[in-house]
């Protein structure tokens, strides 16, 4: 009799061994395919990097991030996630305008950049925008969001839902403004 105990003890054992250890199995087979199809990787981490984008020998725009984290895949991208400076630059090299966010994507081949989370834009008038949401299109050298946006002219606050700006925000408009707006008589 201790025979069969001892062969149940040992089936059991072995049934519960394998019951144990294929669903880990299976967990790293999922985490495999994960890894396999996902449609980026990481291929490239940075601290403190300093972009510069240029056009005929002329910087146009200097981006800082503190950390930089470049994936390849179908759609790649680079993201910063404990935020950027963007400085925006006249033909003197004077800087026109500076945009401050805690997080930012960008997306090479579209030129596009998302800023996000306490995003700050000021210009030289010292006028100053404030949105959770903002995106930079390079091609069309603009700014936009669609999110909540207050303005600080330095007279008047003003605020709405959307906005959009030249890139270096000297010409800009509310799309939805709400409040009460002062209209001077010429």
């Amino acid at each position: 009799m201790s025979l069969f105990l001892k062969n149940i003890s040992i089936s059991t054992i072995f049934v519960f061994s394998i019951l144990f250890f294929f669903p880990a199995c299976q967990n790293d087979i999922k985490t495999i395919n994960t890894i396999i199809n996902n449609d980026s990787l990481l291929v490239e981490t940075a601290n403190d990097v300093e972009t510069i984008y240029s056009d005929s020998a002329q910087i146009q725009v200097i981006v800082k991030a503190r950390v930089l984290k470049r994936f390849e895949g179908t759609k790649a991208y680079t993201e910063m996630p404990k935020g950027i400076i963007v400085n925006f630059y006249d033909s003197l090299m004077q800087v026109k305008s500076k945009l401050t966010a805690n997080y930012a994507i960008s997306y090479e081949r579209e030129k596009i950049m998302e800023a996000k989370n306490n995003v700050v834009v000021v210009n030289v008038k010292q006028e100053q925008l404030n949105t959770e949401h903002l995106v930079w299109d390079q091609k069309k050298a603009i700014i936009y969001s669609d999110k909540f946006v207050k303005i600080n002219t330095g007279k008047e606050i003003l605020w709405g839902e959307g906005m959009e700006a030249d890139e270096r925000f000297d010409k800009w408009k509310i799309l939805k403004p709400k409040g009460s707006i002062t209209i001077k008589d010429d």
